[in-house]
């Protein structure tokens, strides 16, 4: 068969363009008939290494990695849409928990406010309790510091009653008798 080739070779180039489709069909000297003879030869030889099986072979292998690479992009495609599923899914929740938490934490500073309501009170009233002792501790005070000054004024104007009335002789017998009973407490 590998000598065919040059043979229909050589055919097709010995047919000049002056020799054009004249004369009869099935002579050599005819353009047309040489031209369907190297035609046929030709698809022999493709028949003859089996090219139409070889690019078949070809085709179908294209077809199947097209196929595989459809398959792995359909496959990737279900993966992406899971993931997207998923996190929309923690979206959610993690919404939620933010949620929960927002409405927590409102609760502890309605909590926490209202305890600091219910501290100020109790420390208004200590503050004005211990105000109510600070003037009652006052007052007490100046009623003692009026009553000192006033044994204070009588005792100084008891004295100088005393010290009128009284002479050396009664003063030297109350500081005895002052004296005595010191003495007795002391011993």
């Amino acid at each position: 068969m590998r000598r065919l080739f040059p043979i229909s070779a050589a055919f097709a180039l010995s047919g000049t363009p002056v020799l054009a489709a004249s004369g009869p069909f099935f002579s050599l000297n005819n353009t047309n008939f040489v031209v369907s003879i190297a035609f046929l030869l030709f698809i022999a030889v493709l028949l003859y290494y089996k090219v139409p099986g070889i690019l078949a072979g070809m085709l179908d292998k294209r077809a199947d990695t097209i196929r595989a690479e459809l398959d792995e992009a359909k496959a990737l495609r279900e993966e992406a849409q899971a993931v997207l599923a998923s996190y929309e899914r923690k979206q959610k929740e993690v919404a939620e928990q933010a949620e929960r938490i927002v409405k927590y934490a409102r609760g502890e500073a309605t909590a926490a406010a209202e305890e600091a309501k219910e501290e100020l009170k109790r420390s208004i009233a200590r503050r004005l309790q211990a105000a109510e002792d600070q003037i009652a501790s006052a007052e007490n005070a100046a009623v003692r510091d009026v009553r000192d000054r006033a044994v204070a004024v009588a005792v100084a104007a008891a004295r100088d009653v005393i010290a009128r009335q009284m002479s050396a002789d009664q003063a030297n017998g109350l500081i005895d008798d002052a004296i005595g009973e010191v003495e007795k407490k002391l011993h």
